[in-house]
């Protein structure tokens, strides 16, 4: 609650978080929205493949033309203007650099970010959740050993549901369940970017229009985007990850009765884990005061006593009076971002980060998918992300989604089968699939 005061301060002292930022996109323009209006912090540079895309962000955000055009990232750091280079690992090598942005959304650019991050002693923050959910746990371990801060990105729901579930320990509570709203039905695993535009009411012409990238938005659609944030969660917390999320349509009013154990009338596998719902009841119908956009956290008394105070106190309950929920209906993406800066510069402390490998995201075919295809990646036409435990992941030989990208079957696969790393031919000499192996060795003796 004092990082306003603590970023004036450093204002006042002439001494700025000095930030780069790595890929000028969606979420990072609307970080970039907030800069200017952010006292004690310094946006040195920003890296992006296309130097003219991240000016055009700049220019779309109303940054005046004479913030951005510092020639330098040396320059940028002695005049308090922002330069624009093409390289990331120039911007992680800068002596002017504090913390890191990977906005990238590329897993494997995500681990190569991040092991430079740990090479410069630069701390992190990963909007990239592609490469968490890929490589997390063996990243924050790096990152630890390295002396430096890997952080989940504030505004992003995985580390806005940290934040509840942290809430709720700190205050005595057992967490029985968290995670997010979205919308979803069960047909929607079979959408690829040929169909996705009808599902969110649009025409392929206005997605267009409006700069919409079909495999991105399906991405969020098909169930792969809320099983990789899951994953994050799960490894951040340590709650457990079931085999699939089950999407149930709950309304806000509704968390308390629905997320509880099956053995007290709800729907969960196990008392402690993450869990998407549903704005959409399965016939498609909205979900009555759905929480689409936001998180939640359902909690238990604990006490007859803590009970009565949940009843005293107007807190909505389910019918046993046991368990109760908070929420927070909207996450602000970009926006919020400057959160995790100022907490990974000025207090050390990461906004979420892994703390062991409890869930993973493996490929499943959408589709028979056919000897010889190469399959798509996140969003794609091929495969989309389920989340499972670790452990199952281990014993499947799960192929990682986020290494699900242009490597080609060997074998038929059936739709809704897991690929294997057996099913593909991958290159073993990558740095991301060389790092995904070594973490999964590390950790086998660990998950058991």
């Amino acid at each position: 609650m004092n990082l306003y005061a603590k970023l004036k301060a450093r204002a006042a002292q002439g001494r700025p978080v000095r930030v780069g930022l790595i890929g000028a996109g969606k979420f990072g323009s609307m970080y970039l929205s907030q800069v200017p209006r952010t006292p004690g912090t310094h946006l040195v540079g920003i890296a992006d493949l296309s130097v003219e895309r991240a000016r055009a962000a700049l220019k779309n955000v109303h940054w005046q033309e004479q913030r951005y055009a510092a020639a330098s990232l040396e320059q940028a750091a002695k005049d308090g203007t922002t330069a624009i280079i093409e390289d990331s690992m120039a911007l992680i090598a800068s002596p002017f650099i504090d913390v890191v942005i990977d906005a990238t959304g590329s897993p494997s650019a995500g681990i190569a970010h991040v092991l430079a991050c740990c090479e410069h002693k630069k701390h992190i923050v990963m909007v990239n959740v592609e490469a968490d959910a890929l490589a997390g746990p063996l990243l924050k371990r790096r990152a630890d050993e390295a002396g430096i801060v890997y952080s989940l990105a504030y505004g992003d729901q995985p580390a806005l549901i940290c934040e509840m579930v942290d809430w709720a320990r700190a205050a005595g509570f057992e967490v029985i369940a968290a995670g997010k709203g979205t919308k979803y039905l069960p047909t929607y695993h079979a959408s690829t970017p040929a169909t996705v535009w009808d599902h969110y009411g649009l025409t392929a012409e206005q997605a267009q229009q409006g700069g919409m990238n079909a495999q991105m938005f399906n991405s969020f659609l098909d169930g792969t985007k809320s099983a990789i944030e899951m994953a994050a969660v799960s490894n951040a917390t340590g709650l457990r990850a079931p085999d699939g999320l089950r999407f149930p349509p709950v309304g806000v009013d509704d968390l308390a009765r629905v997320l509880r154990p099956r053995e007290d009338g709800g729907i969960l596998e196990h008392r402690g884990q993450v869990e998407v719902i549903s704005s959409l009841e399965r016939d498609a119908r909205p979900v009555f005061r759905d929480l689409r956009w936001g998180v939640y956290v359902t909690f238990a008394a604990g006490s007859e006593y803590v009970e009565r105070c949940f009843k005293e106190y107007g807190l909505v309950t389910d019918p046993s009076g046991k368990y109760s929920s908070m929420y927070k209906p909207f996450h602000l993406i970009g926006l919020e971002l400057g959160i995790s800066v100022a907490s990974v510069a000025l207090r050390g402390e990461a906004t979420g980060a892994p703390v062991g490998w409890g869930g993973d995201v493996v490929a499943t075919a959408k589709r028979d998918l056919a000897a010889g295809e190469a399959l798509d990646g996140e969003g794609g036409f091929t495969v989309y992300g389920k989340l499972m435990p670790a452990q199952d992941s281990m014993r499947l030989k799960g192929l990682p989604l986020g290494l699900a990208h242009g490597v080609k079957l060997k074998r038929v696969v059936r739709a809704g089968e897991a690929v294997s790393w057996d099913d593909v031919g991958y290159d073993a000499n990558s740095q991301a699939v060389r790092f995904r192996r070594e973490m999964e060795a590390v950790f086998a003796r660990e998950i058991g």
